[in-house]
């Protein structure tokens, strides 16, 4: 299913009136943590869900884009508690699972990942896939998983369990951004914007004059979807080049953007509940000189377990990236 034709909201508006968790000590050396901006919270980096040279399905040895989600609140017959979602990126990427108790401990690998391959028969046969994200709608109880390949082309399947998927479509390309060349990197959240009737947003990353920035788009269902053609969040106020990996967070009575950028750190932007700002606060989180990071950190995903706050990043350069876990100060 094509999604629906870019639409400016600003037209629509104004129209509708662990020690790897194995938790090695290293993991708590490097730069001192920089003050978290609009008052959210520090996050230390604390180890890796798994061994990534353990893996069974490992075929190129990068790991990028984790989305963690709590299973317990949801479904009967869970693995775990928390369900991990990630991927390899390169050929032939592979949308993975592994699950674990806790956020702050050890994940196991599903033995049968990955759980979607860059072939499935009859709909699509690409290079690769990639950059899972997983929601649970309420509303039919079932979970939309969201994932990229190509680069141009956003994808949607489901599942009542989140293991097993059906297909349902394309829900994002590049034909609704125009001039863009990859529209990718794709998070959905529930996110009432006022005036547009919609349940859902999602934010993704979009190419446009060579430059990568922050899109969204909106959706009443998850599956049908309208965009705003004009970037959300631009690179240049952070004095950089590219953006990627974005994230929506809530506070202060107001909305978020966090994602990465070309220099290797997080950064965060207010975009208020319309998303109808852009006000650029600086880094969120800096990545650690060592290993895993490696002067880059990317694509949070975040959680709470016993009232404690994690996130859960991609660590390190996009050769041999991995997953990590940073918690909260």
């Amino acid at each position: 299913m094509d999604p629906s034709p870019a639409l400016s909201r600003r037209q629509l508006l104004a129209g509708a009136g662990a020690a790897t968790l194995g938790l090695t000590t290293s993991a708590l050396i490097g730069a001192p943590a920089l003050a978290a901006p609009a008052g959210f919270p520090n996050y230390q980096y604390i180890g890796t869900p798994f061994v990534k040279a353990n893996l069974r399905y490992n075929p190129t040895n990068e790991l990028i884009f984790p989305c963690i989600r709590g299973m317990y609140d949801k479904i009967s017959g869970a693995r775990a508690r928390y369900y991990l979602y990630y991927a390899p990126h390169d050929a032939p990427g592979g949308i993975c699972l592994a699950y674990g108790n806790s956020l702050g401990g050890a994940f196991t690998e599903y033995e049968a990942n990955p759980i979607i391959r860059n072939v499935w028969s009859p709909h699509y046969s690409v290079s690769h896939v990639s950059s899972p994200h997983i929601i649970w709608n309420s509303a039919n109880r079932q979970f939309y998983l969201y994932f990229h390949g190509e680069n141009t082309t956003t994808r949607m399947a489901w599942s009542t369990n989140g293991i097993t998927f059906t297909y349902h479509g394309v829900v994002l390309h590049t034909g609704v951004i125009p001039g863009s060349t990859e529209t990718s990197y794709a998070r959905v959240f529930e996110h009432a914007v006022p005036g547009l009737g919609n349940r859902f947003v999602m934010l993704f990353m979009g190419v446009t004059s060579g430059s990568r920035k922050i899109f969204w788009g909106w959706s009443n269902d998850g599956k049908s979807w309208s965009y705003d053609p004009t970037p959300l969040v631009s690179p240049g106020p952070d004095d950089l080049t590219d953006l990627s990996g974005p994230h929506l967070l809530k506070r202060n009575n107001t909305s978020y953007v966090v994602y990465h950028g070309n220099s290797g750190d997080m950064y965060l932007t207010e975009v208020g509940n319309s998303f109808d700002r852009e006000v650029h606060l600086g880094v969120f989180h800096a990545a650690m000189s060592g290993a895993p990071d490696s002067n880059r950190s990317a694509a949070p995903s975040f959680g709470t377990d016993g009232g404690v706050q994690y996130m859960f990043y991609e660590a390190g350069q996009r050769s041999s990236s991995t997953i990590a876990v940073a918690r909260a100060l």
